[in-house]
């Protein structure tokens, strides 16, 4: 034994000085004793004597083993002891002693020996002579005499049962020695129907009885019976097979007699592989003495838990199965004398009067208790034991009173449930029969009269009637609406308050209220109603008025002060016109800017800040705007006269008032206010006639209609005209023409050209008049100068005739008018209709604008020979081309294109336009078997892929398969004979896929063939008849095989899958391809459904050729085989067996490395030449399952049974074949399955990924109400096995809620939980639940200090063992408790597997807690947590056992600095180890983001992502908003929120307001979670990119630079692992060598503590002033270590609040959380010996300081590397003895094997 280790790092190079002459003088200084003798006392002691060495030393180490194995017991003597007697041996166990010599640290090597008592006996008795009975062999002894074997002889009867281990590990060999044993135990009885009667049962696996008490009536047959007992085999399950004994032997029907005392005897070789302890307590207690006997591998100490007491005379163990007699007299007599010492308690017992008591009755029964009384049994009752358990199933609880007592009250029960109930009377020597009864505890009193009442927009008030006696009551309130109801929300109040709010409610929503009246923890059923919250109130009573013919006004009524402002729409009928506007909350708004003689529609919403209100709408026609009823001229004067007019509206805007001579002069104008109504024009000349013209002009700049009149000053001497007649003009004036050539031209829809000749210089005006020819009598007249001689007439009436006449004006009259005629043109369209750009889905159309202005075009198209819809858009007036997409390939479309006018739409341009067609030409079919036949087409250029379909004509059957874009044939298998096919092949570009391209094709007729049997099926391999699995074969088709060699695979195929049983979507599913240059598959996983027709199939696989592309054809295989369309099944174990002759012609490495590390099974086969590296690469591991190799074709033979039995095995569905920790286990990678791994994740709702343990590990955070789930047949399609583990390595976080929650569980179709792990935050408890065989629910709760550890906040790993007769609890790989179960029964596979569910939960939707997880297993093996060494944990890392960390850092100081390999760029570096405080270094620059490809080595993962549900995305934005322009969609406009609530522009047709474009609705569900790393956009969903280099470290200096820093979270938990474990280490180191080279005993001691929850660490001390020392001294031994300091910010834990009793049975509808106990103050904080924390005392004696050491590198290093130093690792515990003084003081040795 050593005492320390010389091995020292030089960073205690203080330390090392000083233990250098002790590392150099530890051995070989103490001699040891010698002399070793024994002396037998009894048979049960011995005196060890021996001689004391030479030399100085201490003391004594006396070491007792036995040779069987167990505890080696140690005793400590002085140096002056030189004998030592021990007793509790076994005369029949040989045991190992040694006597070791020690001065202090040092020991001797030891003097040691064998003996056995009887063995030692023997050599005392006289020698027996040896009688010589043959002269020729005289080495031969004879046979001595048979010694006299005792016989019972006992007057007294016994029934006595044997049970014997009969499992595989005894042999056939060792049981005839079984056989001979006991055959020699019965013959020692007097055995017969009336007397002793004797038993036998064997177990294994399963017991079973080889025959009853009663079976045989004389000691004869029963002999016989064992002379002939058969060998059973199995496993050793002694718990079961000891339930069975009790069960079935000891009854009546099985011939067990009352008053006869009852005996048992076990007879094994091996452990129990089940829990013993509650049925061996259960025959012991029912009045049976048990014995056991072990043989070689029995576990002692279990022999001793089985046995009854004292057991010196009730266990017995010998070594080898041939000295089984040794120990037969001795069990004999100890029975026999058992047998008559019960016969006389019976006997005695019998006197006395005994019974059960009688008269059971309940009563004062509530809800959580009842009180049960009884008439006192007869005789002297020692206890009353009262046994009682749900009727349902549950755990048995009892209460024992005294004797005295006839009445108890049973508490903590559960509210409306029965309970079974047995009072039983406990006498001195036995125990009566049980009086029984039941009684049904009531109900928790529920809360009446629930209203819902006060309701708002966003709140409602609830009341109800006060429960009597509740503590509080629970209300849970959800949103009906769909999309919503997973919102449930809930409130805990007391129990004073029976009148709440409930705020923060959403409009117009039906909100279910349910209420608990909460006991304790329990609550009560609910009471529940139903209200909708009012929806958002709009305005009410529009009123619209001043209405004009550009404006008009609205007013409205508020109807809520919550209102924080108005939407106002408001657009014409046509749409084209939309206008919107957000105003304050007023009640009154002016529209301007309209259109004359236009129809509006208005809509005015009230907006919240919950949203917006329904609309309040209305409908208004503006009016036309009104001409001028007249414009007077009066007041005349010589200059000056006075216009007067009626005004227009108001809102018209301002007029334009303009004046001219009539006779040529200058045109004068003023503008004038819009409320005037008349105006003294002056300064005009005299006696001059003017032409005076008033318009108005609106608010948008237009102009209205002009009215004219013509008015003449007064001349400057005026007289009354004289009253003769009145003076004309010349008659010359008639005959003057200064007009020639009239034309009339440039018509367009508004406007005429008007041209003439002027042949008159003279003329000074011309008077132009124009009128329709209809003739208008509002003529339009237009002065011009005489200069002019043309004029453009505007604003004419499309497509009408007009007169045009035009008046030269001369200075003394008029000349000649001339007239000619002119025509308007009609409205024209858009012309010239043009196509280009034609693909395979859209077009582009171009037109020619008209020559009449336009506010935009309408595009109307529709597919001619297809049905499809109408579709429309529009563009604006100045764009006359269009792009159109989204059209179907090689499809005609009618076009139309409509001008939009100011007179309304155009005439349409029509024309029709087609697409490019997407598809194959000639196609047609070729080589038509009876079920196959095969297409071939000419290829289309651009594609990219082809989807071909076979469609039956008769029953619609269909095949489909996806080819690339270069294929030009393709076969379909497994076809109906003489049937009709369709074959369509659709060609795709991309995404783009062309219409279908078919032709009908019929399969040829069997031919007529004689009757033949069927052929003989391959009968299944009895491996592969549990087999579930997706199958594929891929064969190598390349011409290295050739025709004779490929026959020979086909044939090995035929063999391996009829090997297999059941073929189909129940069994297994098998496809095959053929590989060369590009991969065939010959049918698909989906075409068979039995093994005779896949069979037939292989056999007709024809021979391919060509090269070998073995990594494409893989990766064809998972792309087309491996989809939900060609058959594979999700939860499905997927298997492929590549059988290749040669070496790939492209890469295999990186295709199989991705599909082994997605979960596929790969199994190689190389033939021949065959590249045995590359089959290495392609197979899974390991290599020695997956690769196989034969040096020829004709060698599969060799191979063909193991290659079967490999494949079988994995295909499991119950318990596949896994690849964990580089070994293969049956059972079930349940991370994988949820999808909670790198690649996946991120696609998982509420789930990020975040550092597990060491900071390498990644570990995934499942946020509150993730409530990750997947269908159970999806992970479990065959169910779970009989016995399993499910393995967890998880954490509790600071919020998960106190309350239970389901780790794990199995719903049904109706969420009613199966089986799962529960825990309880609150009461610290954990519960394993399932159902029996019987239906019937069971739970066993487990609680306790290491139980409740797991929920201090550190992680855990968790092992729940479940066999058929136990459930096993184990922490940390330390196993903290078992419980008996009964064996469970089969799950259902409609419901679905869930994480983190809460207990109150109900329906398929509900609540989850917070928690993060980084492993979960359930593996098929109830050894798995004996097996795991939990390498993931700090604090039980073993360096050399465990595999190597993913990127671990080394703590030497050689490598400290060194920079590690690249690694992904942003993550934290690794630190050495802590100095100073460093100033943070610069952040690294982001890395490039990877390209996805197979992951690298993994780096540690990035910065903890930010808490809460997911790493929440943007808000999901509306779809993609469409054009929006001055020209909308045309139609009648709909009422607004009529057609549909107000959001972007609608589809065309009858349209609705459009939203606006302020804030969204409610966001969407978060989306997908970016892989945590560093900050910046989520990255894509895939793989870990290659790891990136480095930041290169801070220049080593006084203070080290850190690197860069990542999460506070993530940082505080490594930093909190890392302190605690790295102090913890030196702590631990110092004060061990303090305790050596002071010379003080110190006990070891570990100073591990439990992890506290993580979090920021406490703030660290000031560091003080580096470099400072104390003043140097004599060099000395260093001081006791100073103890850590006390944890910062971290108080100590409360007490736990009380816990109420478990639940036991289903679920009750939506159970609550039990309330909250009393807030605790975290953990216990302060560390262990030695010493409580407190301020570091002086230094002790200091040597002379080194110089100031370089400050660590930047970074961080991982906590793992600590572990090599064994921090926290517990010391064995030292058993202490009492010094034996002197040789007649004894000291007995207790334990295992003493």
């Amino acid at each position: 034994m050593k005492i320390f280790q010389c091995k020292m790092q030089h960073w205690l190079f203080p330390a090392f000085l000083a233990i250098a002459y002790f590392c150099t003088n530890v051995q070989g200084q103490v001699a040891p004793p010698t002399r070793l003798r024994y002396n037998v006392l009894s048979h049960d002691s011995i005196q060890i004597s021996w001689k004391a060495p030479r030399g100085k030393f201490g003391g004594y180490k006396l070491l007792v083993t036995p040779a069987s194995g167990g505890k080696t017991n140690q005793l400590n003597l002085q140096n002056t002891a030189t004998k030592a007697i021990i007793q509790g041996l076994m005369p029949d166990q040989n045991y190992t002693v040694q006597v070791i010599a020690y001065n202090k640290d040092r020991e001797s090597k030891p003097a040691q020996g064998q003996f056995r008592i009887k063995d030692l006996e023997k050599r005392k008795e006289p020698k027996p002579r040896v009688k010589v009975l043959d002269k020729g062999n005289e080495n031969k002894p004879s046979v001595p005499e048979e010694e006299v074997k005792f016989f019972c002889q006992t007057p007294a009867i016994a029934d006595i049962v044997i049970l014997v281990d009969g499992s595989w590990s005894i042999g056939r060999f060792n049981f005839r020695l079984v056989r001979s044993f006991l055959e020699n135990l019965v013959t020692a009885f007097d055995v017969g129907s009336e007397k002793t009667r004797i038993g036998l049962a064997q177990y294994s696996g399963d017991p079973r009885i080889e025959w009853h008490l009663n079976a045989f009536n004389t000691k004869d047959e029963v002999i016989e019976a064992v002379r002939n007992l058969p060998y059973k085999g199995g496993n050793t399950l002694t718990g079961l097979a000891l339930n069975y004994v009790f069960e079935n032997s000891f009854k009546p029907e099985a011939g067990a007699r009352t008053g006869v005392s009852k005996i048992g005897i076990l007879i094994t070789d091996g452990k129990s592989q089940d829990d013993i302890i509650p049925p061996s307590r259960n025959l012991r207690e029912s009045g049976v003495e048990l014995f056991a006997i072990g043989v070689k591998n029995a576990d002692e100490n279990e022999l001793q838990e089985i046995a009854s007491e004292p057991d010196s005379t009730h266990v017995y163990n010998v070594a080898e199965f041939d000295l089984m007699h040794t120990v037969v007299e001795s069990l004999t007599r100890t029975v026999c004398s058992r047998v008559e010492e019960q016969d006389r308690e019976i006997k005695a017992s019998a006197i006395a009067t005994i019974g059960p008591p009688t008269e059971l009755i309940t009563s004062e029964v509530t809800a959580r208790s009842f009180m049960v009384n009884w008439t006192h049994a007869p005789g002297k009752v020692e206890n009353y034991r009262v046994v009682y358990y749900p009727a349902r199933g549950g755990k048995p609880e009892e209460v024992v009173v005294d004797g005295s007592v006839s009445s108890t009250v049973l508490k903590n029960l559960m509210s409306l449930t029965e309970y079974q109930i047995a009072v039983f009377a406990i006498y001195a020597h036995t125990a009566s029969e049980g009086l029984r009864g039941t009684e049904t505890t009531v109900s928790l009193p529920i809360p009446s009269d629930l209203e819902l009442y006060d309701v708002t927009e966003n709140s409602l008030r609830a009341r109800w009637n006060p429960v009597a006696g509740a503590s509080g009551y629970l209300i849970l309130y959800a949103p009906l609406t769909e999309g919503l109801a997973g919102d449930e929300k809930e409130m805990k109040i007391g129990e004073t308050h029976t009148d709440i709010e409930l705020s923060g409610l959403s409009p117009n929503t039906e909100y279910t209220v349910t209420v608990y009246a909460m006991f304790g923890e329990e609550a009560s059923d609910p009471v529940t109603g139903q209200e909708t919250t009012l929806p958002l109130s709009p305005p009410r009573n529009l009123r619209i008025s001043s209405v004009g013919s550009n404006s008009a006004r609205l007013a409205w009524d508020p109807t809520s002060r919550k209102i924080s402002g108005y939407r106002i729409v408001y657009n014409n009928a046509d749409g084209t016109e939309i206008n919107e506007v957000e105003v304050d909350p007023i009640t009154m708004f002016p529209l301007k800017g309209l259109t004359p003689l236009t129809e509006y529609t208005v809509a005015i919403f009230s907006i919240y800040d919950e949203g917006q209100s329904e609309p309040l709408t209305g409908i208004f026609t503006t009016e036309e705007v009104p001409a001028q009823q007249y414009l007077e001229i009066d007041e005349v004067t010589t200059d000056s006269f006075r216009v007067t007019w009626h005004p227009l509206s108001v809102d018209e805007g301002q007029h334009k008032l303009m004046w001219i001579p009539v006779y040529g002069g200058k045109t004068e104008e003023v503008v004038l206010k819009e409320d005037q109504d008349s105006y003294v024009i002056e300064g005009l000349e005299p006696g001059t006639e003017y032409e005076v013209s008033l318009l108005a002009v609106l608010d948008g700049g237009s102009e209205t209609e002009v009215v004219t009149a013509v008015g003449t000053t007064l001349d400057s001497v005026w007289t009354e005209p004289p009253t003769t007649e009145a003076p004309t003009r010349p008659v010359t004036s008639v005959f003057r023409t200064g007009v020639r050539n009239l034309v009339v031209d440039d018509e367009t829809t508004s406007s005429l050209r008007v041209e003439w000749d002027i042949s008159d210089s003279s003329v000074q005006q011309f008077r132009v008049t124009y009128l329709t020819a209809q003739g208008d009598p509002a003529e339009e007249v237009v002065m011009v100068p005489g200069s002019q001689n043309n004029l453009l007439l505007k604003n004419l009436l499309s497509d009408t005739e007009y007169k045009v006449t035009v008046t030269p004006i001369y200075d003394d009259g008029e000349g000649v008018s001339v007239s000619a005629p002119g025509k308007t043109l009609p409205p024209s369209g858009p012309q010239n209709l043009q196509v280009s750009e034609e693909w395979y889905n859209r077009l582009r159309i171009t037109w020619d604008p008209p020559s009449s202005p336009v506010k935009g075009y309408r595009i109307v198209y529709k597919p001619v020979s297809v049905a499809g819809p109408t579709l429309e858009t529009f563009v604006g007036a100045n764009i006359n081309t269009i792009l159109i997409t989204n059209l179907l390939s090689g499809t005609d479309y009618n076009v139309k294109i409509f001008a939009s006018q100011a007179s309304g739409f155009s005439d349409a341009l029509t024309g029709v336009v087609k697409t490019l067609f997407l598809g194959v030409t000639n196609l047609q079919a070729d080589q038509i078997q009876t079920t196959s036949l095969c297409a071939r087409w000419q290829v289309q250029s651009h594609a990219t892929a082809y989807r071909i379909v076979t469609e039956s004509r008769q029953d619609t059957q269909k095949q489909e398969s996806t080819l690339g874009g270069g294929t030009n044939r393709h076969c379909f298998y497994g076809l109906q004979p003489d049937s009709e096919y369709k074959i369509s092949v659709y060609t795709k570009l991309h995404e783009i896929e062309g219409p279908s391209v078919s032709i009908t094709e019929k399969t040829q007729s069997l031919p007529t063939r004689p009757p033949t049997f069927p052929p003989t099926i391959p009968p299944a391999k009895e491996v592969c008849k549990a087999a579930k699995a997706d199958l594929v074969f891929m064969v190598d088709g390349s011409w290295s095989i050739g025709d004779e060699n490929f026959n020979k695979i086909i044939n090995f195929l035929y063999s391996t899958v009829g090997a297999l049983d059941k073929i189909g979507a129940d069994g297994t599913q098998v496809a095959m391809v053929q590989f060369t240059d590009d991969p065939r598959t010959e049918f698909k996983l989906n075409s068979y459904k039995t093994k005779e027709t896949v069979l037939d199939a292989i056999k007709h696989i024809s021979y391919k050729g060509g090269n070998t592309k073995t990594g494409k054809a893989i990766k064809h295989v998972r792309d087309t085989l491996f989809t939900a369309e060609s058959g594979t099944r999700r939860g499905i174990p997927k298997v492929i067996v590549v059988i290749t002759d040669g070496r790939s012609q492209d890469d295999v490495n990186k295709i199989s490395r991705d599909m082994q590390s997605d979960g596929y099974s790969i199994f190689a086969v190389g033939v021949a030449d065959a590249d045995y590296s590359e089959l290495v690469n392609i197979g899974s591991k390991p290599s020695a399952r997956h690769v196989f190799f034969v040096d020829d074709f004709d060698a599969f033979k060799k191979i063909e049974d193991e290659l079967i039995t490999f494949v079988c095995e994995t295909a499991s569905a119950t318990c596949p074949l896994v690849h964990k920790d580089d070994i293969d286990l049956a059972g079930f990678k349940m991370m994988e399955m949820f999808g909670l791994v790198e690649k996946e994740f991120s696609s998982v709702e509420g789930v990020s990924m975040e550092p597990g343990t060491f900071n390498v590990y990644p570990c995934y955070q499942l946020h509150k109400d993730a409530l990750v789930s997947q269908p159970t047949k999806y992970l479990h399609p065959e169910g779970l096995p009989s016995d399993y583990t499910i393995s967890f390595l998880f954490r509790i976080l600071p919020d998960t809620p106190e309350e239970p929650f389901a780790l794990w569980e199995i719903l049904n179709k109706n969420s009613d939980p199966l089986v799962g792990v529960i825990l309880d935050n609150g009461g610290k408890t954990l519960t394993y639940f399932n159902h029996d065989y019987s239906g019937d629910f069971q739970t066993v709760t487990f609680e306790g200090p290491e139980i409740r550890k797991i929920f201090y906040g550190s992680f855990h790993k968790l092992h729940v063992v479940v066999s058929k007769t136990l459930a096993r609890v184990v922490i940390d790989c330390k196993q903290v408790g078992e419980k008996a179960i009964n064996a469970s029964s089969n799950i259902t596979l409609d419901g679905a597997e869930v994480l983190g569910r809460m207990v109150r939960s109900r329906g398929p939707t509900g609540n989850s807690a917070p928690f993060q997880l980084q492993m979960f297993d359930i593996v098929c093996s109830t050894s798995w947590a004996n097996k795991d060494k939990c390498c993931e944990l700090p604090g039980l890392r073993d360096e050399e056992t465990c595999p190597e960390l993913p990127h671990s850092c080394s703590c030497s100081e050689i490598n400290k600095g060194a920079l590690g390999p690249a690694g992904p760029p942003g993550g934290p570096g690794l630190r050495g180890p802590k100095g100073q405080h460093g100033d943070p270094g610069p952040k690294g620059p982001d890395g490039p983001r990877g390209e996805t490809g197979p992951p690298g080595p993994q780096g540690p993962p990035g910065p903890q992502g930010p808490s809460g549900l997911s790493i929440q995305g943007m808000p999901g934005m509306p779809g993609e908003k469409g054009e929006k322009g001055g020209t909308g969609l045309p139609g009648p406009q709909g009422i607004p929120g009529g057609v549909g609530s107000p959001g972007r522009d609608g589809s065309p047709g009858q349209r609705g307001f459009p939203g606006k474009d302020g804030s969204s609705g409610p966001p969407g569900p978060p989306g997908p979670i970016g892989i945590p790393g560093a900050p910046g956009a989520p990255g894509i969903t895939g793989s870990m990119g290659p790891q990136g280099a480095l930041g290169p470290p801070g220049v080593p200096g006084v203070k080290g630079e850190r690197g860069e820093r990542g999460d506070l979270q993530s940082q505080a938990m490594v930093r909190a692992v890392a302190h605690q474990v790295c102090e913890q280490l030196i702590q631990s180191h110092m004060a061990r060598y303090t305790a050596i080279l002071n010379q003080i005993p110190s006990q070891s001691t570990s100073i591990r503590t439990i992890q506290g929850p993580p979090g920021e660490p406490g703030r660290p001390g000031s560091p003080g002033t580096p470099g400072e020392q104390g003043p140097p001294g004599a060099p000395g031994f260093p001081g006791n270590a100073g103890v850590p300091g006390t944890p910062g910010e971290r108080g100590l834990t409360g007490v736990k609040g009380d816990k109420g009793n478990p639940g036991i049975g289903t679920q009750g509808p939506r159970g609550p959380p039990g309330p909250a106990g009393p807030s605790g103050e975290s953990r216990p904080g302060s560390p262990g010996p030695p010493g409580s924390p407190g301020p570091r005392g002086p230094p002790g004696h200091l040597g002379v300081p080194g110089p100031q050491g370089p400050s660590g590198q930047p970074g961080y290093c991982d906590p793992s590397s600590c572990s090599t130093y064994n921090v926290g690792a517990p010391h064995p515990d030292q058993p202490e003895f009492t010094p034996v003084q002197d040789e007649l003081e004894a000291m007995e040795l207790w334990g295992s094997g003493i």
